[in-house]
């Protein structure tokens, strides 16, 4: 578990639960709303940890026993929600851990603090569930929900919380942290920051994957000859990616990063801002070939594409479409 000081980005989300302590002015309820790997744990963590620390401060200082108690996940007033269905927090799970247990008043600390972890999990008859202990709550319970979506709660949960959404950490923030901590060198940070779009998380995980690097290998060697592919060959392409399909966003993003490079040197001429630098023969031969237009196209059949699998439209069908998009423009 991390304090304040060690979360990369979310200034504002972290002085908001800074002035609420500092006032006095702790809601009962939060939700933290951003994608996966964004920071949500270790925010509502942080706060947690600062809320029950016998120093009283704005942050926890790492030092007392409530504290080291937070860091190793066994304070028992600081309460993680689990779930037995991989895809459901049921009523009962909100009930048994939440409704039934937030009547006993804390074991020696000021808050009893309950962290929900895929919050957007609860089904209508929890979240109604949940609703009754968040309109009463005792005065001591503080109710953290995470979620990737705050917009699949009950308009009754969101009127009742305090909405903090997430932003995007600046990527000088992600690129510095990931050669700092991880002594990722320098074009890998570069990739992975590329990536990650903002979240330190997501790319801490890419700078550690080997699968990551294959993937990147085997999208970009696709992207290199895909205008010289015929059609028959379409076949073997979309074969390639299926290899990928669990990963298959991941895929799609290193697409659209090698594109906006391809259409960021046909505007510019300027190697500088790249990410793919060392691929620029084939960034200039695509650029050269490529109009405006053709680059925009690729892009927007990329967003289609994601659009399209996340509807369970066939994989296959997906690619091929994608790919003929690709070839052609």
């Amino acid at each position: 578990m991390a304090g304040f000081r060690d979360i990369i980005g979310h200034e504002q989300i972290i002085e908001h639960f800074q002035n609420a302590i500092k006032l006095d002015k702790v809601s009962h309820a939060y939700i933290l709303n951003g994608p996966d790997l964004s920071g949500k744990k270790m925010l509502a963590e942080a706060f947690a940890m600062a809320l029950q620390c016998e120093k009283k401060g704005i942050e926890g200082c790492m030092e007392c026993h409530s504290c080291k108690q937070a860091m190793n996940h066994n304070q028992p007033d600081i309460r993680y929600i689990v779930h037995e269905k991989p895809n459901t927090i049921s009523v009962d799970d909100i009930r048994k851990q939440i409704n039934q247990d937030i009547v006993i008043k804390p074991y020696a600390n000021p808050y009893k603090i309950y962290i929900v972890d895929e919050a957007e999990k609860m089904n209508p008859q929890a979240q109604n569930a949940l609703l009754k202990t968040i309109e009463e709550p005792p005065a001591y319970a503080v109710i953290l929900l995470l979620t990737t979506n705050a917009d699949l709660f009950l308009p009754t949960i969101l009127s009742r919380c305090i909405c903090l959404h997430l932003k995007p950490a600046s990527n000088e923030n992600v690129r510095s942290y990931l050669m700092k901590h991880l002594q990722a060198p320098d074009y890998q940070a570069d990739i992975c920051t590329a990536f990650a779009q903002g979240n330190v998380g997501k790319a801490m995980k890419l700078a550690g994957s080997e699968n990551f690097q294959e993937l990147k290998d085997s999208a970009v060697q696709l992207m290199k000859r895909i205008k010289d592919i015929d059609i028959y060959e379409m076949g073997e392409a979309v074969k390639q990616i299926n290899e990928y399909k669990m990963s298959i966003n991941d895929y799609f993003d290193i697409m659209m990063v090698w594109y906006r490079d391809v259409l960021m040197y046909k505007a510019t001429m300027d190697i500088n801002g790249l990410i793919f630098k060392e691929q620029i023969y084939d960034i200039k031969k695509q650029a050269s070939k490529s109009s405006y237009h053709g680059i925009q196209e690729i892009l927007k059949a990329l967003e289609k594409a994601k659009i399209r699998l996340n509807a369970n439209v066939n994989f296959d069908i997906v690619i091929e479409l994608l790919l003929l998009t690709m070839k052609e423009n």
